[in-house]
């Protein structure tokens, strides 16, 4: 199994247990890390290497979000890099307790392209159609991405998961 993190962390994947699944050919992300995911996932298939599982625990969605939202999450960003990624991680967790995770550096490249990504449902459709087990995951208090847009757009493609309690780390409480 192969793990991507979320935007800003590093080494979270154990908050995600009893989600993922522990194959030497699923390729798992949080998040940010979801979209990295199905990059990875895009090109070991076009290298013919074999894929079964492609899991997007909390993936970065906002392709419903207009770009009043994008812009004033990057000036946030550039004003103060420490304060934005402390009440980002504070969001992720909300509404429950506050766990630890390991931060990682970032760039604001990666917030660029998290809030900018559009996902397509073209080349999702076409993994479906060499096999591969497209697996979302999305937690219904999401205080980060809008669920239910993800939920709607990713339920053609994927077995969706919708925990109606969960939040971004899909933690009950």
């Amino acid at each position: 199994m192969k793990f991507f993190s979320g935007f800003s962390l590093q080494n979270e994947s154990y908050l995600f247990n009893e989600y993922i699944k522990d194959s030497e050919y699923t390729v798992c992300g949080f998040s940010y890390g979801a979209i990295k995911a199905y990059e990875y996932a895009l090109k070991e298939i076009q290298n013919g290497r074999r894929i079964d599982t492609l899991q997007l625990l909390s993936p970065a969605f906002f392709q419903s979000k207009d770009t009043k939202f994008k812009r004033l999450q990057l000036m946030a960003y550039r004003k103060n890099e420490e304060v934005y990624l402390n009440q980002f991680l504070n969001s992720c967790f909300y509404p429950y307790e506050k766990k630890i995770v390991e931060r990682s550096t970032t760039v604001i490249s990666e917030l660029e392209e998290l809030l900018n990504y559009e996902w397509d449902m073209e080349v999702l459709d076409d993994l479906n159609s060499k096999g591969i087990n497209i697996e979302v995951y999305l937690g219904g208090v999401d205080a980060i991405v809008d669920a239910e847009a993800a939920k709607d757009f990713f339920k053609n493609v994927a077995t969706v998961t919708y925990i109606k309690e969960a939040n971004h780390f899909l933690q009950l409480s």
